[in-house]
């Protein structure tokens, strides 16, 4: 049974940001909560036995129940404590869009995790909500970011899950821009090789200490160095029309450095506030096709939480 001590039928509400992730050389490590939210309330049915996705609003509108992260991470929270799950209506809003490399699954999946955690008989520790999300997604980098805010870099090892805070510069705004055209992950690893060569290996923590170092200190040389990547994204920017010169763009417009937004297609940028509304539409109007859309994100530093309804 689930608990009954928050009623016959609770009613929960949880925002979650998104992330972008990668950052260039932190391949399916680095993860960074940013501005744009999910936000669910859940309804528990007691005349029902089984989910349902209600009043999806923005980007969720097209969200299809069967396969959905979030009764997905709803249902594993249960299944590991060894607890029946509540058939409930899940009511949602995202500002997320989907399959643009902006973490849409990886916040489905940390609000999942957050709303079925709530129930448990006794807390759930962060540390284990961590390695729940990086089970059901694969890598610990989008979903880490959004169940505890800021810069994340994450390492599973030996069934757990290491996890450090880098610091981001309190100056530092991150334009992002996204096609009408989205990149399924699955497209995205597609074309990644089989094996790189070793100067790529070697190359690429180069690059993530130089990266970490330019966040932290909001320094737009360091930034520049430290985003190059040899690992996926010079095999991901042939998916994106117009990628290429959008990233030039955003540098002529004042960007400390530009890359691919965790899988695409969305492209991410780096800079400082008053440089931020001309490196998001810099990014924008490089990108090809209609319908095009942009946004100026910051990130978002505290970890989400589940209120009471």
């Amino acid at each position: 049974m689930f608990n009954d001590s928050l009623g016959d039928a609770p009613r929960m509400r949880v925002r979650v940001p998104c992330s972008t992730s990668n950052l260039g050389p932190g391949f399916d490590c680095l993860g960074l909560a940013l501005s744009l939210e999910l936000e669910v309330e859940l309804h528990v049915r007691p005349d029902r036995t089984a989910h349902e996705l209600a009043e999806l609003a923005g980007f969720a509108t097209d969200w299809p129940l069967e396969g959905n992260c979030l009764p997905t991470a709803f249902d594993h929270v249960f299944g590991e404590l060894g607890l029946r799950s509540p058939a409930c209506d899940f009511r949602v809003n995202s500002t997320i869009p989907t399959a643009r490399g902006l973490g849409s699954s990886g916040a489905a999946t940390a609000a999942g995790l957050l709303l079925g955690a709530s129930f448990a008989p006794q807390p759930v520790e962060v540390k284990q909500l961590l390695r729940w999300g990086t089970a059901l997604e694969g890598h610990p980098d989008n979903a880490t970011a959004s169940l505890l805010g800021g810069c994340t870099l994450g390492v599973p090892h030996g069934g757990d899950l290491a996890v450090v805070r880098p610091r981001v510069h309190p100056d530092l705004v991150f334009p992002v821009a996204w096609p009408a055209e989205p990149t399924p992950t699955a497209e995205a690893r597609s074309v990644l090789p089989e094996s790189v060569p070793f100067a790529d290996a070697v190359e690429n923590p180069r690059r993530l200490a130089l990266l970490l170092a330019g966040l932290r200190e909001g320094d737009p040389e360091l930034c520049r160095l430290g985003i190059e990547d040899r690992l996926h994204a010079p095999y991901r920017l042939a998916l994106i029309g117009g990628a290429r010169d959008a990233l030039a763009a955003a540098l002529e417009a004042g960007a400390h450095a530009a890359t691919i937004s965790g899988s695409g297609s969305g492209l991410v940028a780096i800079c400082d506030a008053h440089d931020g509304p001309a490196v998001a539409a810099a990014l924008a109007g490089g990108l090809q096709g209609d319908g095009v859309e942009q946004r100026v994100l910051a990130p978002v530093f505290g970890a989400p939480r589940v209120e009471r309804l």
